[in-house]
């Protein structure tokens, strides 16, 4: 199905955002820490044409509906389903100022849906770069990443952080982006699996996953809570040598698990980010599998098809494994050598079958590079 085919014209232009996963650095973004993702190949392509009547109209190859709505009357949750996040993007732009008029999207993607990918904030980045393209506006990627998550807060309703989108707007080829939220700062990370003969595998295990729902929202606000009893701005005030002195001033169990979690992962994540500027990528693979551990035990974000496909890649002999995400479902990757990479994933559906889970699908993972004009 094309433009033409949907909406009777060709398009004035294409757009494309990508998903990502993040390496390591888990639940760190909303407590000002530090995240270390990789954009994907997988992608969402938005394919606009302008029109001049202040109405957005939406659809996605493989679906005939055509979803429309009033730029002046957009106002949060008044778009339901997946449209809200074309939505959500439309409304931001306008009440940040942008001077954004009416458009027909179609949207095509290869970016699986509930798998942690992130294909929410690719299809809010992707939407927001078209838009604006399509009135001449150029913003800086960082700040389209900006609007995006204001977008799915304020809009969607999903308390997500500020990695998912910066993820896809502004990761490079080959290069893991080392995002420090506190500060703003990105530093792109030289990350070649291949030319260390390793390959990076992302195993989607087929459990839903869902932000937007009460889980996630518990885990950050208990996060928030336990910084208001430290007296602190956000968790990554406190210090990973003075952790247990921390931990020992909260009254909640629970809490102390987040804690807990939350500043072991910032070091965890610092720490590969020195490995990777040492070129000692393998090594990263037990930081991964100390972060699953932490998610699983001191987070409690794991679901049994994530802990059975890291503990299964690590019997395979893979160098690390971890899931990735906000848990709940979605992925695990998994770091292997190349050449066992295929052993890897035989142990993971075989560990499935054995279980009576839905079958895991894989890709290797290439550093890809962010948002875009296609033409």
């Amino acid at each position: 199905m094309s433009f033409e085919d949907v909406f009777g014209t060709a398009p004035d232009g294409t757009w494309r955002a990508p998903g990502r996963v993040n390496l390591i650095g888990e639940h760190t973004d909303y407590n000002d820490g530090v995240v270390l993702p990789i954009a994907l190949p997988n992608q969402i392509v938005v394919s606009a044409s302008a029109r001049d009547d202040g109405r957005i109209a939406v659809s996605s190859v493989g679906h005939n509906a055509v979803i429309e709505f009033a730029l002046d009357e957009l106002a949060p949750n008044s778009v339901d389903d997946w449209a809200a996040y074309p939505a959500g993007a439309a409304w931001i732009l306008r009440e940040s100022g942008y001077p954004i008029g009416g458009a027909n999207l179609l949207f095509d993607s290869d970016l699986p849906s509930g798998a942690g990918l992130s294909s929410s904030a690719a299809l809010l980045c992707a939407t927001s770069i078209a838009l604006l393209g399509l009135v001449g506006v150029e913003v800086d990627p960082a700040e389209v990443a900006k609007l995006a998550q204001r977008a799915e807060n304020q809009y969607v309703g999903a308390p997500v952080g500020l990695m998912d989108q910066t993820a896809s707007m502004c990761c490079t080829a080959g290069h893991a982006l080392a995002f420090d939220i506190r500060s703003g700062s990105l530093d792109q990370i030289p990350f070649d699996p291949s030319a260390s003969d390793l390959t990076l595998l992302v195993v989607d295990v087929k459990a839903p996953h869902r932000h937007a729902d009460g889980e996630y929202a518990a885990r950050r606000k208990s996060c928030e809570s336990a910084a208001a009893q430290l007296g602190v701005p956000a968790l990554r005030s406190v210090a990973f040598d003075s952790l247990d002195e921390a931990l020992a001033r909260l009254d909640s169990e629970v809490d102390r698990r987040r804690v807990r979690h939350v500043v072991t992962e910032i070091k965890r994540t610092e720490d590969a980010i020195a490995l990777l500027k040492a070129g000692r990528l393998r090594d990263v693979g037990a930081l991964f599998t100390a972060s699953h551990v932490s998610l699983r035990d001191d987070f409690e974000v794991t679901v049994p098809e994530l802990d059975v496909a890291v503990d299964a890649a690590l019997e395979a002999g893979a160098a690390g494994a971890r899931m990735t995400g906000g848990g709940f479902g979605g992925c695990i990757i998994a770091l292997t050598a190349t050449d066992s990479a295929d052993a890897v994933l035989a142990a993971i559906e075989k560990a499935f079958a054995e279980k009576g889970f839905t079958a895991p699908t894989a890709i290797a993972a290439t550093p890809s590079a962010g948002a875009s004009r296609i033409n």
